[in-house]
């Protein structure tokens, strides 16, 4: 049964109807539409039909294969997500990611068309789990009188006065050692319980949630180990410490006692005001090659697209790139207490850091910001969904309803129009398991998408040509012949330009794909960086100054694909190449125009959108780079 619950809840809602049938849709829903569909499910994506206890690895995976998953999902373990209406735990999350029928905190009954392959959830470090104890009269926390302050401001719905202590380093705000144990034991045997080697992976992970004066400086700490290592330690949250740089100690920590591996993920760049990939460190020095070198070896990728805008680059960074306008947050920080300076942008966004970071190479002989590019949804609904048509929201406000596009984020920020349906993070691994999933993150082959399942193939090397095109397996060409993505070229081969071995493919119940690019950057003799947009392939025989048009129809919120094409493949070489300078390459792959989830919920509720509500886009793919270095 589709369930439609009456839609009352607000942003503060501290307690949820679960009802297990109802006749009646909301009002302005149309009585058989629904955000995420229960039918046409594909058969192949069940895991029930398999023996989840028992995996036989292969006995050789001769290339890696593509995953799909997120690594930034949050539950009601998070405060901020409990404290405004979150109450699906980590257990259903995990279901719901594995494909299976749960209920959402609106009441719908609720299924991902297509399962995840894994799943880390990354609930907030700080007070991780707490709320729900308190509200269950936890007898551990009976004594606690912080506890009992937090417990009446709920119980009279003042959820504003406590905000201030979240953040707060105090160690008068934070519960003891022991129910601190205790819920990260459960968080972990939650994971370990849904870990299935060879069908789904879930992942350890929390999130530590430095924002120095209200910019966000997150990170999600990626373990690649179980319950044996991972419980020997306690999360290292912003209340131990806001400085990332006593975050890679614990990390440093934590290796060399548990023999483990661990990883961060910093995210939203776009809201830290010029602080994620500042030219300073926390302390207010120079960035030095210690630093460079700890920031390399930690962070070896970079949650470029989310819910809350995309970090990509930005139209004042990239004034000739005519898609660098995409799902862009600008107006100030996470807590829109500093409006954004032209002056912060750099600092913020993939593609400068990535030309920054070759020039400290050149100067420090490390370079910082070596990182690759995923994508995930930082959802705090418990729901990992990121399809526009199938967009589940940020926080309770903003899960499907008719006047949700107008709903404040956590009831005090931006109106909810301004989420992106995005995104996800695709992985070349060799096999769906914890230890090949982390290793292809930690090398940086991984690539970022803006929710659809885009698939995207680039290596580079010295000597591809067109006749590798006509190979039944490109994979095979490209790791013989050259380095994929997250690798790197050294010195050219005498009066020899790199060859790029490019392909990408639909996803399969998506949009056609309007055009393959490479995006260059580089750092000219005299330490300047440039950048260089490349349009390798455009659909239905165009020319780069050509528009791809749009089959959008928004009065019924559809598309066709009559335009566009289902598949690129080419072999391009860069007609601009210096031997001697340093250089990276990534692609990015747009589809053509479709309707954005704010048109399909015009659409499904019958309700009107104001002038300023984007209602088309087109999203897209970034691969992590290819580094050249003389």
């Amino acid at each position: 049964m589709i369930c439609y619950p009456p839609i009352t809840v607000t942003a503060l809602a501290l307690s949820l109807a679960w009802l297990s049938g109802c006749d009646s849709a909301p009002e302005g829903a149309p009585a058989d539409s629904i955000p995420l569909a229960e039918a046409n499910t594909p058969a192949t994506a069940s895991h029930t039909t398999h023996d989840e206890n028992n995996y036989s690895p292969p006995v050789h995976n001769p290339t890696p294969q593509l995953y799909w998953g997120d690594t930034h999902l949050h539950t009601q373990l998070s405060a901020d997500a409990y404290l405004t209406g979150t109450r699906l735990t980590s257990d259903i999350a995990f279901q719901f990611a594995r494909g299976k029928i749960v209920t959402a905190d609106n009441g719908m009954r609720v299924k991902l068309r297509r399962p995840l392959d894994f799943l880390a959830i990354a609930d907030h470090g700080n007070s991780l789990g707490i709320f729900p104890r308190l509200m269950a009269n936890d007898p551990a926390l009976a004594d606690w009188n912080v506890g009992k302050r937090w417990k009446n401001f709920i119980q009279q719905d003042n959820i504003a006065a406590i905000i201030p202590d979240l953040g707060s380093s105090d160690p008068e705000l934070q519960n003891t050692p022991k129910v601190r144990a205790s819920i990260w034991k459960d968080t972990v045997a939650t994971a370990d319980a849904h870990n299935k080697p060879g069908l789904f992976t879930a992942f350890v992970a929390y999130e530590w949630t430095s924002t120095p004066a209200g910019n966000n400086l997150h990170r999600v700490v990626l373990f690649k180990d179980g319950a044996d290592k991972v419980t020997q330690t306690l999360p290292f949250t912003a209340q131990d410490s806001p400085e990332v740089e006593q975050l890679w100690s614990y990390f440093e920590n934590y290796e060399q006692v548990t023999g483990g591996e661990v990883l961060a993920i910093p995210h939203n760049g776009n809201i830290s005001n010029g602080l994620m990939f500042s030219p300073q460190r926390d302390n207010g020095s120079p960035l030095d090659k210690r630093y460079a070198k700890r920031r390399a070896r930690w962070e070896p990728v970079f949650e470029v697209t989310q819910v809350k805008g995309d970090s990509e680059t930005h139209p004042a960074l990239s004034p000739d790139d005519p898609f660098a306008d995409f799902e862009t947050w600008d107006e100030g920080n996470i807590s829109m207490t500093t409006l954004k300076q032209p002056e912060m942008l750099q600092y913020e966004y993939a593609r400068s850091a990535l030309k920054e970071g070759m020039a400290y190479e050149a100067a420090l002989g490390v370079n910082p910001f070596k990182f690759g590019m995923i994508g995930s949804t930082d959802s705090h609904t418990g729901l990992s969904t990121s399809d526009e048509n199938n967009f589940f929201g940020k926080f309770l406000e903003s899960e499907p309803k008719p006047n949700r596009v107008t709903e404040k984020m956590a009831g005090v920020l931006q109106e909810s129009w301004q989420l992106g349906a995005a995104g996800l993070a695709a992985v070349w691994a060799e096999e769906n398991t914890r230890e090949a999933l982390f290793s292809a993150i930690k090398r940086r082959e991984v690539y970022a998408t803006t929710g659809p399942r885009i698939e995207v193939r680039f290596f580079a090397g010295w000597a591809f040509t067109q006749q590798d095109l006509e190979s039944p397996d490109l994979s095979v060409i490209g790791y013989h012949k050259g380095v994929p993505m997250g690798d790197d070229l050294t010195t050219a081969p005498d009066g020899q330009s790199p060859s790029f071995l490019l392909a990408a493919s639909k996803d399969p119940y998506g949009a056609n794909l309007d055009r393959l690019q490479v995006i260059k950057g580089w750092v000219d003799g005299g330490g300047k960086t440039h950048e260089k947009v490349y349009d390798v392939a455009l659909s239905d025989g165009r020319t780069a100054d050509q528009s791809v048009g749009s089959s959008v129809k928004l009065e019924d919120a559809t598309y066709t694909n009559s335009i566009g094409v289902s598949q690129f493949s080419e072999v391009w070489v860069d007609p601009d190449f210096d031997p001697t300078l340093r250089a990276f390459y990534y692609v990015r792959v747009l589809e053509i125009p479709t309707p954005r989830w704010t048109a399909y919920d015009a659409h499904r509720f019958n309700v009107a959108l104001a002038d300023n509500v984007r209602t088309v886009v087109q999203d897209r793919a970034y691969t992590s780079a290819i580094w050249y270095t003389p």
